[in-house]
């Protein structure tokens, strides 16, 4: 039952993953495995290296608390190869519903992490202050052009995976600055479900090497701030992620480059206007989203959830 809650988590995580502006490390705070990702991830060190050249398999795999890590890789995958092509549906004919919904799961869970600091002290207030400029600087960056070049597609892979693994950092948002988030999450991800491997892999290989880089580094930094410095890497979250509802506000209409078609280089934002029935279905989602965070909560809360 625990790896099947694992897997439902590592779902949750990889849908979130495909939406720009949403980040799966926020899914992973709410869901209470955010500190477990980390250590297991910052195990794999050289005392697993040297289990593995032993083959004492049985000491590795507690060392890097590899069931976890596997019912929720397989979840993300899952995900990730299932969802994307109807996210790219949805978010391509219904961006405002689909930002709309993450925008009240994001805008609840805001209130989950904040709980996680014992002690709001002036570094607090600083780290909140500026993990929220962070975030909010974001969201008013112009993307950059689509580049295929396999060092540049590396460092994609470094950056979205530091990026997914900060909560309120949108792993996919920062492939849209980069120029690749459709070349990677979209065409790449699609042509691999279909078994289109000449066109995929060279995409996705290097990005996923640049990925695992990152992941390494991040999680072992990451590891060593909630040891030493819990609550103020805990702000410095919170902050990441109120930030992160600029990004994702679901009322924007994108700016396209006259020279490139379908490049998008920046966002105009709006206010809706009440009167017409499609804000309030859009608000009906966002309601929605806060009530999944909500019934999330209140189920963790129980004796033995």
């Amino acid at each position: 039952m625990e790896h099947l809650l694992t897997f439902l988590k590592g779902f949750a995580m990889g849908a979130a993953n495909v939406i720009p502006g949403v980040s799966g490390g926020t899914i992973a705070f709410i869901t209470g495995i955010y500190e477990r990702l980390i250590n297991a991830l910052k195990s794999f060190d050289l005392k697993a290296i040297r289990y593995l050249l032993k083959f004492d398999i049985g000491s590795f795999a507690k060392h890097v608390d590899f069931g976890f890590l596997m019912a929720l890789g397989l979840g993300v995958v899952a995900s990730v190869l299932s969802l994307a092509k109807i996210l790219k549906v949805a978010y391509v004919d219904h961006p405002i519903l689909v930002n709309a919904f993450f925008f009240g799961l994001i805008l609840a869970s805001i209130f989950s992490v904040g709980r996680m600091v014992k002690s709001w002290r002036t570094v607090e207030i600083v780290a909140l202050l500026l993990g929220l400029g962070v975030a909010v600087s974001l969201a008013f960056l112009s993307p950059a052009g689509e580049n295929t070049n396999t060092g540049y597609l590396a460092l994609c892979g470094v950056a979205a995976m530091c990026s997914m693994i900060i909560p309120g950092v949108s792993g996919s948002f920062v492939l849209l600055l980069m120029g690749n988030y459709k070349l990677v999450m979209l065409d790449a991800v699609d042509n691999l479900r279909q078994m289109k491997f000449a066109e995929s892999l060279p995409i996705l290989i290097p990005v996923g090497i640049g990925a695992v880089l990152g992941l390494i580094v991040l999680s072992h930094i990451l590891s060593w701030l909630f040891k030493k410095y819990h609550d103020t890497a805990v702000a410095l979250i919170t902050g990441f992620v109120a930030g992160s509802l600029a990004i994702i506000w679901p009322w924007k209409n994108a700016i396209y480059s006259g020279a490139i078609k379908d490049k998008v280089i920046a966002w105009d934002r709006y206010f809706p206007s009440f009167t017409q029935t499609s804000t309030w279905i859009a608000v009906a989602w966002l309601v929605g989203g806060i009530a999944l965070i909500a019934v999330t909560e209140k189920l963790a809360a129980k004796p033995g959830a």
